[in-house]
């Protein structure tokens, strides 16, 4: 009897390198640009192997995009868990958040490709993730209320202002590599690190009460 070839130990499964390539595909080209025989090849499996674990683009583009708002939710989940003061868990949050843009780099051109499609592929479970991204984000912001060190702000509209600068810093690193002969490089050259400063110096600024921001003496003075 011929043996069996058997998979390394820690190497990717069929299914791992099919969505792999599938996430390169459709962050490339987006939902209707993507080719099944483009991720097949670069999976390197045959199309009915890959039909044999997703029964459609469709069913492969949506688990994509569960898992990942899937990894968000569970992140921001335990940034909550883990507690603090509202203003810590907010900053630990926006962390989190720039953390899955900036490690999973198809992540931001896929949802910002899905956003300008109308979302026409979000699933009711892929819906539910993301709900429970701004439910925590809205438990945070209700802490900080209570405690006198938030205003009462919609945490949607918070939520759009912390995404939509991460996504959009994320998806134009190839944007800012292209450029970089012809713009000064101390503006090219901006990390991740400083675009989350930004992010989480602007989010306080917009959920602190007026009384409870320091004064331009203040801010002058220290």
């Amino acid at each position: 009897m011929a043996a069996t070839a058997r998979r390394a130990p820690g190497a990717p499964t069929t299914r791992d390198r099919i969505l792999a390539a599938a996430a390169e595909e459709f962050a490339a080209r987006g939902f209707d640009g993507a080719k099944v025989d483009r991720i097949a090849v670069r999976a390197r499996v045959n199309k009915a192997m890959l039909y044999y674990h997703f029964r459609s683009k469709t069913a492969l583009y949506q688990t994509i995009l569960l898992d990942r708002f899937g990894r968000v939710a569970r992140a921001v989940e335990a940034v909550r868990e883990q507690g603090g003061s509202p203003e810590i868990q907010l900053r630990r949050f926006i962390e989190a958040l720039a953390g899955t843009a900036f490690t999973q780099p198809q992540f931001p051109p896929m949802w910002l490709r899905e956003i300008a499609d109308g979302g026409r592929h979000l699933a009711p479970p892929i819906v539910s993730e993301m709900g429970r991204v701004v439910g925590t984000l809205g438990a945070i912001l209700a802490d900080g209320h209570a405690a006198g060190v938030f205003r009462q702000v919609n945490p949607l509209v918070t939520q759009v202002g912390i995404v939509a600068p991460l996504l959009f810093f994320a998806a134009t690193g190839p944007v800012r590599e292209r450029f970089k002969q012809l713009v000064p490089a101390d503006i090219l050259n901006a990390q991740g690190q400083e675009i989350i400063t930004h992010v989480v110096a602007g989010t306080l600024a917009a959920v602190t009460p007026p009384h409870a921001r320091p004064s331009a003496s203040r801010r002058q003075q220290s």
